[in-house]
């Protein structure tokens, strides 16, 4: 028999040592996916995890209203594989967003070197032309 997916998470029944992330603090949700009642164990907020059950109730209740040949388990895929989609959509928008931000910090600092130089120069001028004028 193997332990289920909460207990190995608690390190019951494999035989691995605990570490220090077993010793967070633990959240206990209750949710109805489907009437299905699932009791989650984890470090998120049991708010949020309420609000993603209840996100993922609705998916996959439409998905079984509009198609009567899908399954619990085929709505749970779909569902997981468009969850899954809209991740990665994310993290490809956070890494571009990343990137421009970095090349804006780059150009920020190349103007600031350039507004240094363009500083000295004015000021090497400045002395220039006073000199100048002290010669006349």
């Amino acid at each position: 028999m193997h332990p289920s997916p909460i207990a190995q998470q608690r390190g019951e029944q494999t035989g691995k040592r605990r570490t220090d992330v077993d010793h967070m603090e633990k959240t206990k949700t209750h949710l109805t996916i489907c009437g299905v009642d699932y009791v989650l164990l984890g470090s998120k907020d049991e708010a949020f995890m309420q609000a993603l059950g209840e996100e993922l109730n609705e998916n996959m209740t439409r998905l079984l209203q509009s198609n009567g040949r899908v399954s619990a388990t085929q709505a749970a895929v779909l569902c997981a594989l468009e969850a899954m989609a809209e991740a990665r959509d994310a993290h490809t928008t956070a890494e571009n967003l990343r990137a421009r931000i970095q090349d804006y910090l780059e150009d920020a600092a190349q103007m600031k070197k350039q507004a240094e130089l363009s500083r000295h120069e004015a000021e090497q001028l400045h002395r220039e032309i006073v000199e100048l004028k002290r010669k006349k």
